[in-house]
């Protein structure tokens, strides 16, 4: 599957070879853009430097994991599963606001026939949901390498 949803802009499924880049854009995503939001030991609890690789690829392949290329370059990535839970939904600082997020939640949310599309969304992330129509389930706390980090259940009916 590759399809320009735009001019410049082409989504894809990934391929195996691209871990570590959508590792690198993931981490540069969740310490840069969501620094305003969260705490140094936040971020480094979220997305430490040290990762184990066999751990990242099959978090990438246990969903459908759709890259987002604009002219040529990584600018995003995006997965979902058939239970319609959106698990990761990451754009590099450079594209933000571009329309990356909302090219790969309109396909990721068109892939499967669900009734509804599920996310924990970060702080950062919950203003991008709320304004596709996700509506807040509930605020929780989760423990990602002992740190306890705030994030937000929603959900869109489909």
């Amino acid at each position: 599957m590759k399809r320009h949803v735009r001019p410049g802009l082409t989504l894809r499924k990934i391929g195996a070879a691209e871990d570590g880049a959508l590792r690198a854009l993931f981490y540069e995503t969740v310490h840069i853009v969501c620094a305003a939001d969260y705490t140094a030991e936040e971020l480094d609890a979220w997305a430490p430097r040290d990762y184990d690789c066999a751990a990242w690829g099959r978090t990438l392949r246990a969903r459908c994991t759709l890259a987002a290329e604009a002219a040529g370059v990584l600018a995003g990535f995006g997965n979902i599963g058939p239970d319609g839970y959106l698990d990761l939904l990451y754009v590099g600082r450079a594209f933000q606001g571009r329309g990356v997020g909302t090219a790969l939640c309109d396909a990721l949310e068109g892939l499967y026939d669900v009734p509804r599309v599920t996310v924990c969304a970060s702080r950062t992330a919950r203003p991008f949901f709320a304004g596709r129509g996700y509506r807040l389930v509930r605020a929780q706390q989760v423990e990602r390498r002992g740190v306890t980090l705030e994030n937000f259940v929603m959900e869109k009916e489909l």
